[in-house]
Order: structure tokens, then C-alpha cells, then sequence
């Protein structure tokens, strides 16, 4: 994927980026429209120290942030979360900048399977 902007983007403020990351996840990436594929997991880190995840199946997407980074969301009720497929790491400012098309997500740190990641760009739910 290729960023929108023909320019750089300069980093966001530290907090002004965390916020922008979960309001983007909380607002953009929920919905009660089916996920049309297997379901999924992907979890997003920023280097700040926060994270999130976003789970994905027929009743659609759901997002939380995580207690700690790399432990269950505080509103998981299995004492073991299911594995993430795919996880996408960076500073806040990245991740937010990613998120809306100004730089391109495959230049952050991608652990587990591109193709889910691939789906969930694509994935126009109605």
C-alpha cells in the first residue's frame, strides 16, 4: 500500500497519538457486520507502552485496549486469550499515521499473518 501524501508526515504529539489510536480502533474498527473470513485477532502495540486489540468473527469487530501490553483484555473472561494472528507494533504517532493512509502500515514492525492483515484493509463492511 502506498501512502496518500507525497510528503512525510511530522510525528504527532505522544498523547495526542495514543488517543488517536484508540479512538481510531473504538470508532472505525467495530461493528456488528459480519467479518466475511475466518476469524481473527489483531493486536496493535505502540512503543509507549499501550495496547490494543481488535477481534474479528461473524458477529462482526469488537476492540479493547489491554490491561498490559501482551496480556488479556480486561474484558476477556478466558484465563487464556487467544493467540493474536497478526500484530502490528510502532510509536503511537506511526500507528495513527497508518491508520489513516499517511504512511503505509507494512513500514511498522508485523509479526503473524499479513494475509489477515490484508483482509482487514480491504474488508468494507456494510
Amino acid at each position: 500500500m502506498m501512502p496518500s501524501w507525497p510528503w512525510a508526515p511530522p510525528p504527532l504529539p505522544e498523547e495526542v497519538a495514543l488517543d488517536g489510536v484508540e479512538e481510531f480502533l473504538f470508532t472505525l474498527c467495530t461493528t456488528t457486520a459480519a467479518w466475511p473470513h475466518e476469524p481473527a485477532v489483531i493486536e496493535y502495540h505502540a512503543t509507549e507502552g499501550r495496547s490494543w486489540r481488535n477481534w474479528l468473527s461473524g458477529d462482526g469487530a469488537r476492540a479493547a485496549r489491554l490491561s498490559v501490553p501482551g496480556t488479556p483484555a480486561a474484558t476477556a473472561t478466558a484465563e487464556v486469550p487467544e493467540a493474536s494472528d497478526a500484530s502490528i507494533e510502532g510509536s503511537a504517532s506511526e500507528l495513527v499515521l497508518a491508520m489513516y493512509d499517511r504512511t503505509s502500515l507494512y513500514s511498522l514492525k508485523l509479526d503473524g499473518s499479513r494475509g489477515v492483515l490484508d483482509q482487514f484493509v480491504a474488508w468494507q463492511p456494510e
